[in-house]
């Protein structure tokens, strides 16, 4: 279904016109064009140059008004000072959607070009990604406009995180490494100078979107500011927004400025506005995806009391200092509940909180504690620290742990620190949509963004 924007058709578009396909390995042109042909774009293709009448193996067209079919996008990637040309063609085609890759535009002080390109957009109704961006990426429907290869930068795997960004290379940046981390993505949107669509556009459009279960954003400065806190406090009802706003410096908001024309504004007129709204704020990418993946998995804390769980007493003390220093309270675990652990586990593991199972601790071990502690009304989340570095722990710890904690409403956050062993113990764990951290204080850190954000929801239904 086309929203009344006309959103839906960069993401979901039954046809595509490349505006500046090519033949020429390498050139921005032909790697877009090898992105819709490698077989995961279910739509039609249809390359537009001027410079050969077949690309790739498909019959080329010298304007997108040649082209006897409807097309919803256009990606044009072309000289700048021919873009406008184009959009007018495309507008005449009545083609919805034109995602422009194509920079040379206010960003090199080509102001008047890109007012031109506003003006035809405002006479016609089409709507434009860009100019001067990579563009967009959809797990899901596969429509993939970055021009960088995938042996240069992988593609992540389907997910839930959506991410808008005003950097192309933050962008891809991004995209690498969540394909090595194996973190599911979404749609993710560059949308560079932002001629048209902008932060409140996408907002409204993934706020409704079944496929987003948290909304990220890297913003260098915003235009609208009273529009995009519309937009934000309402798609906050649904859906988590989290937000790394750079240009905190005077000259990183002088770069800012100079990069994609952003006005940056004062660091602490954001800072109001996004706690105002309920946005969380981080100041780097991994907080960003620390909290967004805690995010993804839905599960919802009902308070701040904790119960720690672990095979290291040491890790439960630093666990519990990160837990005072974001306001989050360590659970007094019921009596009941200590004298079944205790009935249980052998007699020099400690039942009080943080829980030490100590260093030759095994997996009944841990479901014994998980099971009693789940039960404790006293207890709204868990730290469950797995130290797989121990010998008694067995390697068959995850399967055998997976049911408990996947059949409980309760958030259970993993921590474990150590090399390759751990990593790949974690990895098996979030595939299944459990959050998981290499340190205590991001794990801690992502626990309390997620009780801060349903705090803020409560306390606006109240």
């Amino acid at each position: 279904m086309i929203s009344s924007h006309n959103i839906d058709t960069f993401f979901n578009p039954n046809s595509v016109a490349i505006v500046g396909a090519s033949n020429k390995e390498g050139s921005v042109g032909n790697v877009i064009c090898k992105n819709f042909l490698k077989g995961d774009y279910k739509g039609k293709v249809y390359p537009v140059t001027l410079s050969s009448e077949t690309i790739l193996g498909l019959k080329a067209y010298r304007s997108v008004l040649d082209i006897e079919d409807d097309v919803h996008l256009a990606i044009i990637a072309i000289p700048a000072k021919a873009v406008n040309i184009v959009l007018n063609e495309c507008a005449k085609k009545n083609i919805k959607s034109c995602v422009v890759i194509s920079g040379g535009f206010s960003e090199i002080g080509e102001n008047q070009r890109e007012e031109e390109l506003k003006q035809i957009v405002k006479e016609s109704g089409l709507r434009v990604v860009g100019p001067n961006c990579v563009g967009i990426y959809d797990t899901y429907s596969k429509v993939d406009t970055i021009f960088l290869p995938e042996d240069r930068m992988g593609r992540p795997r389907e997910g839930k995180i959506s991410l808008i960004s005003q950097s192309g290379a933050f962008v891809a940046t991004i995209l690498d490494w969540a394909s090595g981390e194996n973190i599911g993505m979404s749609k993710v949107i560059s949308f560079g100078n932002k001629a048209d669509v902008n932060y409140s556009d996408l907002i409204d459009y993934l706020s409704d979107d079944e496929k987003t279960n948290v909304i990220t954003i890297y913003m260098e400065g915003v235009g609208d500011g009273r529009k995009f806190m519309r937009a934000a406090k309402k798609a906050i009802k649904k859906k988590p927004i989290v937000i790394l706003k750079s240009g905190r410096s005077k000259a990183g908001a002088a770069a800012a400025a100079s990069h994609t024309g952003s006005l940056a504004g004062a660091d602490t007129v954001y800072s109001a506005a996004f706690k105002q709204a309920g946005i969380v704020r981080v100041y780097t990418p991994q907080e960003m995806f620390d909290i967004a993946k805690a995010f993804v998995c839905r599960k919802r804390p009902n308070g701040r009391r904790v119960a720690i769980v672990t095979d290291g007493g040491g890790t439960g003390v630093i666990a519990t200092d990160f837990l005072e220093d974001y306001n989050i309270e360590l659970a007094n675990i019921g009596e009941d509940t200590k004298a079944r652990m205790r009935e249980k586990l052998p007699p020099y593991c400690s039942v009080k909180n943080p829980i030490d199972l100590t260093g030759d601790a095994d997996v009944e071990r841990y479901k014994i504690a998980l099971n009693e502690v789940l039960k404790d009304e006293n207890v709204d989340a868990i730290l469950l620290i797995l130290l797989f570095q121990v010998p008694t722990l067995e390697d068959d710890v995850v399967q055998r742990l997976l049911p408990i904690i996947k059949g409980t409403e309760k958030p259970i956050f993993v921590i474990s620190a150590g090399g390759e062993y751990s990593r790949k113990k974690l990895k098996e764990l979030e595939e299944h949509c459990i959050p998981c951290y290499q340190s205590s204080s991001n794990g801690v850190h992502a626990l309390a963004a997620i009780m801060d954000y349903y705090g803020y929801i409560e306390r606006k239904r109240d």
